[in-house]
């Protein structure tokens, strides 16, 4: 029986842990978890004039998911300093303090990293802005949970960068040799 000659690297699984986020050219600090990055393309039914008894479908629209972003709360303020570019509630005691929203969308990149820590994946997901932020999750005494600070995106798509190379697994010498 002949066998494929395939690389192990190709084979193996990603772990989903070891990842960051990184927009304004810089890494958000501790993010622990993302949603997956999903979009559905709308079906669109219709009928050719010679054939009522058939229907066929074509693509229609297509709309993405928000992403979903969360992390332990620190100190860093990135998270907070971007939900407040949209609402901030100093700004709404009087006019003329009002913030410009010409800068509130950001492209978001997202990088999936194996266990050696070298880039394995990365996704560009284009114009991002936060639709909902919490701040401060429900506190519990009685808990033993971490803390942790949400930030759900709406965007405009995503792009997987193929530019990079896959790395290359790390060789094991047999010490018996």
């Amino acid at each position: 029986m002949p066998t494929a000659n395939v690389s192990a690297s190709a084979v193996n699984p990603f772990l989903t842990y070891n990842f960051l986020v990184k927009w304004d050219n810089r890494y958000v600090a501790a993010v622990n978890k993302v949603s997956g990055l999903t979009k559905h393309t709308q079906p669109v039914e219709f009928r050719a004039g010679g054939q009522p008894q058939t229907t066929y479908k074509i693509p229609g629209q297509t709309a993405y998911e928000p992403i979903h972003l969360e992390r332990g709360i620190t100190n860093d303020v990135a998270f907070e300093q971007w939900a407040n570019k949209i609402w901030y509630y100093p700004n709404t005691g009087q006019l003329g303090q009002e913030v410009s929203l010409g800068d509130f969308r950001k492209d978001v990149q997202l990088e999936l990293y194996n266990q050696a820590g070298q880039l394995v994946m990365r996704y560009s997901i284009f114009n991002c802005w936060p639709s909902s932020y919490t701040a401060l999750p429900e506190l519990d005494a009685a808990s033993n949970a971490v803390a942790i600070a949400q930030l759900t995106l709406q965007h405009e798509g995503w792009d997987r960068d193929t530019s990079g190379t896959a790395p290359t697994l790390p060789t094991f010498t047999d010490p018996a040799t």
